[in-house]
């Protein structure tokens, strides 16, 4: 019998836990499809950036980071959505890299926006559509110096020049963004299924898989859906975020959104963090009678710390290949992807840096040492001992992607915490699979750092 000498309130708890996790789940995996994908964000700015850097681009290198033209391709890609769907600058920059004939460019159009600066830009472009020789002073476009994207479709369509804002040296380090932001995913990548292969070699010929020993706490199954449906989900999703999100807004009422923003995810992770890691205290406390801060209950075997440092990177390295590869397998399979986690869009965003630095701290630091402790330092080993190392790793990485609530990441999410099992296993080391969280985590986070123009 799986629950054994388990008692009656213990096994009420658990089912209601497991009830309230299903619907919450359940809604929030139908949420994601309403959210859009960051994907499409994702690709308008790289193209951005490539625009602004083109006077920079050596003529040799040009045929490799400029295939087709970049204004060309961020229409192509607005013009695959609904004009009313897209956000009031992307409707300009529809309508500035749009032909005079392009029907999108109809009489009245500016009623269609809110922003008044935008509106009046609408009036010049309708009057040089009326008017192909018509030509406004440029110091009218002043108003948009702050988005140098923008401001440079304004002088192609007016044909004013722009050096003054977009410089050389600008030019120049958009070049190095775009470098940054199209060499890095190919060097890891590379590197990763080198080292991959690598492993599959070794692994063949020995022909065992050289896992370390790993140690379960004392706990049984019941234990495992009272951390997880009860402390992480229904106490950590449910109620923790009715707590975190007020205190924020009673301290951010004259702080910018941008900053509001970000310390409500900030709290709302640590808040989230608090019962799951109290039921933990609990348990390995209701287990030795105390708990000793000092003692490695989770084998997170910091020490030596280089070799920790290593696994966690090779494991990162190893892994990368095959999420990105299952990235571009759902990509070609639906179209569109709706889901994305919407502390992307959030990031990739956003101007301020106190703001940025919140997130930072939240993604690649408290994110991965708090999943870590409760996927790979608790319900990893557990499930191992019950069910086996392999059954272990694929339960484990299938809880941690469905807890994301993210219907459109779930596969790549799903790879992901295999390879942090695996990690988690091979090394003997949880600190290892928090490193290597962290990796990935920081690497998107760079990413989408790079991103902002």
């Amino acid at each position: 019998m799986i629950f054994k000498n388990v008692s009656k309130s213990k096994l009420i708890l658990a089912f209601i836990s497991i009830v309230i996790t299903f619907f919450v789940w359940q809604q929030g995996l139908r949420d994601s499809l309403n959210r859009p994908s960051v994907s499409f964000d994702i690709s308008q700015k790289e193209q951005e950036i490539a625009e602004l850097s083109v006077q920079s681009i050596p003529v040799n290198l040009k045929k490799f980071f400029i295939i087709n033209d970049p204004v060309d391709q961020i229409n192509k890609l607005l013009s695959e959505v609904s004009f009313e769907e897209l956000t009031e600058r992307n409707k300009l920059i529809r309508i500035i890299s749009s032909e005079s004939n392009d029907p999108i460019i109809y009489k009245n159009i500016s009623e269609d926006f809110e922003n008044k600066t935008f509106k009046f830009l609408i009036d010049e472009i309708e009057k040089k559509s009326n008017n192909n020789s018509y030509k406004p002073n440029s110091n009218k476009f002043d108003l948009f110096k702050s988005d140098r994207f923008l401001y440079h479709l304004l002088s192609r369509k007016f044909d004013f020049d722009d050096s003054s804002l977009i410089t050389k040296s600008f030019s120049s380090k958009m070049f190095l963004k775009i470098l940054a932001i199209r060499l890095i995913p190919l060097l890891t990548i590379i590197t990763g299924s080198i080292l991959a292969l690598k492993t599959l070699w070794t692994t063949l010929s020995l022909k065992k898989l050289g896992w370390q020993e790993i140690k379960s706490l004392d706990l049984e199954l019941i234990d495992m859906v009272l951390l997880i449906a009860g402390g992480f989900v229904v106490l950590g999703e449910v109620i923790s975020p009715l707590f975190s999100i007020s205190l924020v807004e009673i301290f951010s009422k004259n702080i910018s959104n941008e900053l509001s923003q970000s310390l409500k995810i900030f709290f709302g992770y640590l808040f989230m963090a608090i019962p799951p890691l109290g039921i933990v205290y609990y348990q390995i406390k209701s287990l030795n009678g105390e708990f000793i801060f000092k003692k490695d209950y989770l084998q997170f075997n910091i020490l030596p710390i280089k070799n920790a440092i290593i696994q966690g990177i090779k494991g990162w390295l190893t892994i990368v290949p095959f999420v990105l590869l299952i990235s571009l397998i759902m990509n070609s399979l639906i179209d569109n992807q709706n889901g994305s986690n919407p502390l992307l869009e959030i990031v990739l965003n956003n101007n301020n840096y106190l703001s940025f630095f919140l997130l930072f701290v939240t993604t690649t630091i408290l994110a991965p040492l708090f999943e870590e402790i409760v996927f790979r330092g608790i319900l990893l080993p557990t499930l191992s001992r019950d069910f086996g190392v392999i059954s272990g790793i694929i339960i484990s990485a299938f809880i941690f992607a469905l807890a994301h609530l993210s219907l459109g990441e779930m596969p790549p999410l799903f790879v992901l915490g295999i390879g942090l099992g695996i990690t988690r296993i091979a090394s003997g080391s949880l600190f290892s699979s928090v490193i290597m969280h962290s990796l990935w985590n920081g690497l998107t986070f760079l990413n989408l750092f790079l991103l902002r123009t």
